[in-house]
């Protein structure tokens, strides 16, 4: 924390003297600071414009997916996702955020059945009746960051793999219902963790969210396997994703050695994740993509 006088321009860079902005804001967040929380630094905290400009770089994201929900179906290849997810990007005036980040070579994520994350998209990998993959699409719109992505049960999908979906889904419900300014990440991040395991599942430890907005991935992590109580405050301004990954199975994974990016369960059983985008506001949260 930088300290400002009561007269300065606040640091939010609202044009308001401090005093008027967020010098209480601050004040309660060196109290839980004192109390040996963690806090969030001034940057991971949006402003009422950027907030808008994320807002609007959600609305391209959206609208993508729509246009993938509305078209995934049997026999297509995940690389004609991945057209669809670049002309239809590009159509809107936004940039893929995944193509070409830190050598990723594609426009958007398909994993499909016991892949977990991070899946490639290939003219060799034709979906077939039951399967089930999850489409993630992240979108840059005149500078800013919008991360969402759904799951789709392609055909007829037996009742365990659509069971598995459809709680996987129902956590981010169980989620957000823990997501309120000066709470903590991990309020959320146990009641996801305790959802899925009494449902008979597990929650991949290694990968979590991530801030997002003004950057692809920033601060904070976000864990799902942790305690009540515990990991970053949550506060207004911030945003950031939920996307457990629940796998039917174990939770150990995997990460293939030939092309770098693609995450496995250890043991061959299917995983699911759906993601989406929140602003913790001042009474709640606003889900900004989906």
């Amino acid at each position: 924390m930088f300290k400002l006088g009561r007269n300065d321009l606040c640091w939010c860079q609202s044009g308001r003297k401090y005093k008027k902005c967020h010098s209480s804001f601050d004040s309660r967040l060196e109290e839980y600071a004192r109390r040996g929380a963690v806090i969030p630094s001034h940057r991971i905290i949006k402003n009422a414009e950027q907030i808008e400009g994320i807002r609007e770089s959600c609305k391209v994201n959206i609208a993508v997916l729509d246009y993938i929900s509305e078209r995934i179906k049997e026999g297509i290849s995940t690389e004609e996702i991945d057209r669809w997810v670049y002309e239809q990007t590009t159509r809107l005036h936004g940039i893929p955020a995944p193509l070409n980040y830190e050598g990723f070579p594609k426009s958007v994520c398909t994993s499909v059945n016991d892949q977990v994350c991070h899946g490639i998209p290939s003219p060799d990998v034709i979906l077939q009746e039951g399967d089930i993959i999850n489409v993630d699409v992240s979108t840059i719109y005149n500078g800013y960051f919008s991360d969402s992505s759904r799951m789709f049960c392609i055909g007829q999908v037996s009742e365990e793999k659509k069971r598995l979906v459809e709680v996987t889904r129902q956590s981010l419900d169980i989620g957000l219902q823990q997501v309120r300014p000066w709470g903590f990440l991990g309020d959320m991040g146990q009641a996801i963790h305790d959802f899925a395991k009494q449902n008979g599942y597990t929650v991949v430890k290694e990968i979590g969210g991530h801030g997002v907005g003004l950057e692809f991935h920033e601060d904070p992590w976000v864990s799902y396997v942790s305690r009540q109580g515990t990991e970053m405050l949550m506060v207004p301004g911030m945003i950031f994703t939920i996307e457990p990954m629940i796998n039917m199975g174990s939770d150990e994974i995997f990460t293939d050695e030939e092309d770098g990016w693609t995450v496995y369960t250890a043991d061959g059983k299917p995983s699911a994740q759906w993601e989406i985008q929140v602003l913790v506001t001042e009474d709640g949260y606003e889900i900004m993509s989906y």
